[in-house]
């Protein structure tokens, strides 16, 4: 079974919380991206809360390249995230890519609260990693 599709199963079995096969615990969310195509993909992206949305970054995993849904996103003026809770909640979000002190602030929340991600600026060379905002 693909890896995103297994966690987007979890994730709403377990009314957003997972534990397998990684430890996300309720930091995801199922983002429903628009495809160049007109259809949508779920993916699940860690997520942290700072003023009143959700915040996700796009590492690839520490990769040179950004992953293809920050594309996605970039083009998108809004999206469909589904987030924790019981029940598991279906969201109209606005979406915006953050810049400067802005991408810093939220960066740093999303290294302290999970600090592989700051690994993930070693492996990453000169590319900045994006930040987005998820506002609803």
């Amino acid at each position: 079974m693909d890896f995103n599709v297994q966690i987007a199963e979890t994730f709403r079995a377990n009314q957003g919380v997972v534990r397998e096969p990684m430890n996300f615990g309720n930091s995801l969310v199922l983002v429903h991206v628009p495809k160049k195509d007109g259809t949508k993909r779920v993916t699940p992206l860690a997520s942290v809360s700072v003023n009143g949305a959700w915040h996700v970054v796009g590492s690839a995993g520490g990769s040179p390249k950004d992953p293809a849904w920050a594309f996605s996103l970039r083009r998108a003026e809004a999206v469909q995230i589904e987030v924790p809770g019981d029940p598991i909640r279906t969201v109209d979000v606005s979406v915006r890519e953050l810049t400067g002190a802005e991408r810093d602030e939220v960066w740093a929340v999303f290294a302290e609260k999970m600090p592989g991600f700051a690994d993930y600026e070693k492996t990453a060379g000169d590319r900045v990693i994006p930040v987005f905002r998820l506002t609803p």
